[in-house]
């Protein structure tokens, strides 16, 4: 076999670069992490959903096991519109159910397995140049520091620093015109355990779900015009948010019940959403773009953090197998179609989230019919959730 990388530096430490390094380990490749915040810097990040694919697609690192334990099963989604009518989402009975976790505790263990395969982390590593030579390339950071390897793999999400050193000419994250906010609330749900509510009020979409411990969590898409940067978020009081959210989600039920008994103190500010558009150039010479990088779907599509995982895979698959002017060009041609398919579905879905007065009143006499006839869990869920990877083929 011919292979001429044995040596990875992974930019970023959040979910597809521990998952890489981890998945390069196991394909015979040495591989370090390094990440920009410090090892002490408080998780980030709200609750995400990892889907049956993702799940499975950690089976091949030794990670889902440890996420069985600290993530909660969903077995069913339903659709509310107004203060009406109920519909429950048609899903596939036989693949297993989307699993909630925070996103800190997702980090944690997928961190905690790539160490246990001998990956090391080095944090307070800002990403700040390159240096490329044919054989190499050396990566430069803000502390003055370097590193050389064979391989450099950006995971440094939708603002990536790897993703303009690739290709100057690469697009930047879009704005969804969104931003996320959750909390936790003694307040119980409406609902039973494992069933999660999309609920289209009156101005604004929002989320919510029985907490195991009893009472409920709950999310919301604020509409804004223009992105926030966190420090400006941070400027506002938790107070004055929750006065705002509720000028929005005032007037709808359960949603304004749910806020009014959230404690100001928890509320948490997840930030500006964004999603990649189509990235021209994943990689270039000995550089490549993984994850959020270089395919971040809309929040609706439940699938940001399951193609991260396994796009890291693949590359590690095809590294194996391949030298790395083969594999990187095998492993965007294994992953492009299938992530750019998976966002144009979700950017879809987005743009219906805040349905105005007329929609709203035409959608409980439509819904029944179209979840009958247009929502076929087949064709809308199963190419995503169904798809395995298969480690033990040559890439």
């Amino acid at each position: 076999m011919s292979r001429n990388i044995t040596t990875a530096a992974v930019i970023g430490g959040g979910i597809a670069g521990p998952v890489a390094a981890a998945a390069l380990r196991l394909a015979g490749i040495e591989a370090t992490v390094y990440e920009a915040y410090p090892a002490d810097a408080p998780g980030a990040g709200g609750t995400l959903a990892l889907a049956p694919n993702g799940q499975r697609a950690l089976e091949h690192i030794g990670a889902a096991a440890p996420l069985d334990a600290v993530g909660y099963p969903i077995h069913r989604t339903d659709m509310t519109i107004g203060n009406r009518k109920r519909f429950t989402i048609p899903s596939l009975p036989d693949v297993g159910p989307l699993r909630l976790l925070h996103r800190a505790e997702l980090h944690r263990v997928l961190r905690e397995r790539a160490a246990a395969l001998g990956v090391r982390f080095e944090h307070g590593k800002r990403l700040a140049d390159v240096r490329e030579r044919p054989e190499s390339v050396t990566a430069e950071f803000a502390d003055g520091t370097e590193a050389e390897a064979d391989l450099l793999i950006g995971c440094d999400g939708v603002h990536s620093t790897v993703r303009g050193l690739i290709d100057p000419a690469n697009p930047g994250p879009k704005y969804t015109g969104m931003i996320g906010f959750e909390a936790g609330t003694d307040h119980d749900a409406p609902t039973p355990p494992g069933l999660m509510t999309f609920a289209f009020g009156r101005r604004g979409y929002y989320l919510y779900w029985a907490r195991p411990s009893g009472g409920a969590r709950w999310g919301v898409n604020l509409p804004m015009p223009h992105p926030l940067p966190a420090k400006e978020l941070r400027q506002t009081s938790n107070e004055e948010w929750m006065a705002r959210l509720l000028e929005v989600y005032g007037e709808d039920d359960p949603g304004a019940r749910l806020l009014r008994a959230t404690a100001p103190q928890d509320l948490q500010i997840s930030g500006s959403l964004y999603l990649m558009p189509k990235v021209p150039s994943w990689h270039r010479g000995r550089m490549v773009l993984v994850g959020d990088a270089v395919h971040a779907p809309s929040n609706s599509s439940g699938q940001g953090a399951s193609l991260a995982i396994e796009s890291a895979i693949e590359l590690a698959r095809c590294l194996r197998d391949l030298p790395y002017e083969r594999a990187l060009p095998a492993y965007e041609a294994l992953r492009r179609s299938r992530v750019e398919r998976i966002a144009a579905g979700a950017a879809r879905s987005n743009a219906v989230k805040a349905p105005g007065p007329f929609a709203q009143a035409l959608m409980p006499l439509i819904m029944p019919l179209f979840i009958k006839t247009v929502m076929n869990p087949e064709k809308t869920l199963g190419p995503a959730q169904r798809h395995r990877i298969d480690w033990d083929a040559t890439a």
